[in-house]
């Protein structure tokens, strides 16, 4: 094998790192810059003598009104407010680093000394640090420690070891509520990508340990029928039944679609990839609703009879399936829920 082979991996490899890292420095250069400017146009707009109190009262309001139904969230008042402030932080375009984002930017205007706001801009550009680390160091007053202190080398020690493991992620930019809002993305969507793993992760190795003759497929396999490609969630196959089980996983409320889509599931697998010696195929669909979760069984009407006599001794039930699906799901919101306070 050639060294190109070896090679091509590694390469292909920093190519989409580069790429990463250069989309997240024009977003975060994006948002910066524009937010920098809103804040210099309502500052200006107020000393063109319109009375500071009844602007912010009366056509700050009016102004989040229509640019958040023009553009979403992201210019609600509080936002508007804050771009507002960070201008008047930060007067001088040049000055403002752009290596740190806007998250970073919103940490550092609850700095009310400007010197130790300029200090705490230039550390968190040179030290590469994440929000949290950087909002750390604000909390237990690393510049003030520093001024005040005849060791300085050992408060600078402290802060290294504490800062060193919060570096940002690149996983996390995505999930920065800031960076949602500007792109006027939703949020809901990635967090919910985010559970839909999680569950399927979750599921996988809880059908697995039960030790009733599971045994893995597949993980969104691909099934097509008619040039029309469907893709399935968890694919096992059960020794003990001799039968293949597909499971479809969905976020929201079970309807009369999502069960014909599992018959259609069935009969096509069935066709595909049944054997003479096969039993017939068994869907299961798992639906995680925010108040509860729901599990059906589901085979095609032909195979019932079957499903009742032999099958459901060696399944787990629907309520241990659905009680495991609601445990695995407040387990996983707390996951996110910490993986978001880590990368705020």
């Amino acid at each position: 094998m050639s060294n190109i082979e070896f090679e091509l991996p590694s390469e292909i490899r920093d190519v989409i790192v580069l790429a990463r890292e250069r989309v997240q420095r024009t977003v975060n250069s994006a948002m910066v810059d524009a937010y920098w400017s809103i804040g210099r146009l309502i500052v200006e707009h107020e000393q063109q003598g319109e009375a500071r109190a009844a602007y912010g009262k009366r056509q700050l309001q009016g102004l989040a009104v229509r640019l958040t139904d023009e553009f979403g969230s992201g210019f609600d008042i509080t936002n508007l407010r804050s771009m507002r402030r960070f201008y008047l932080a930060f007067p001088i375009r040049e000055t403002v680093s752009p290596e740190l984002s806007w998250s970073h930017y919103h940490a550092l205007l609850k700095v009310d000394n400007p010197s130790a706001r300029q200090w705490y801009m230039r550390e968190a550009a040179e030290q590469r640090w994440s929000v949290r680390a950087l909002k750390r160091q604000i909390n237990v007053l690393y510049y003030e420690r520093l001024l005040s202190s005849q060791d300085k080398a050992t408060v600078q020690q402290e802060a290294d070891q504490q800062t060193q493991p919060l570096q940002a992620s690149r996983r996390a930019f995505l999930r920065d509520p800031y960076v949602l809002e500007f792109l006027n993305l939703p949020g809901e969507r990635y967090l919910e990508a985010d559970l839909e793993r999680g569950l399927i992760d979750n599921l996988l190795a809880f059908l697995l340990e039960l030790g009733k003759g599971f045994a893995f497929v597949g993980r969104q396999q691909r099934i097509s029928v008619d040039g029309e490609d469907f893709y399935l969630d968890l694919v096992f196959y059960n020794f003990v039944l001799k039968c293949f089980m597909l499971i479809d996983l969905k976020l929201g409320k079970l309807t009369h679609q999502d069960v014909g889509q599992m018959d259609t599931y069935i009969r096509i697998y069935d066709e595909q990839y049944r054997g003479p010696d096969d039993n017939p195929t068994i869907g299961l669909i798992l639906c995680s609703q925010k108040s509860e979760a729901v599990v059906k069984y589901s085979m095609l009407t032909d195979s019932e009879q079957i499903f009742t006599a032999q099958y459901l001794a060696h399944l787990p039930s629907e309520e241990e399936l659905k009680r495991e699906l609601e445990l695995v799901r407040k387990r996983i919101h707390e996951q996110i829920a910490s993986l978001a306070i880590l990368s705020s």
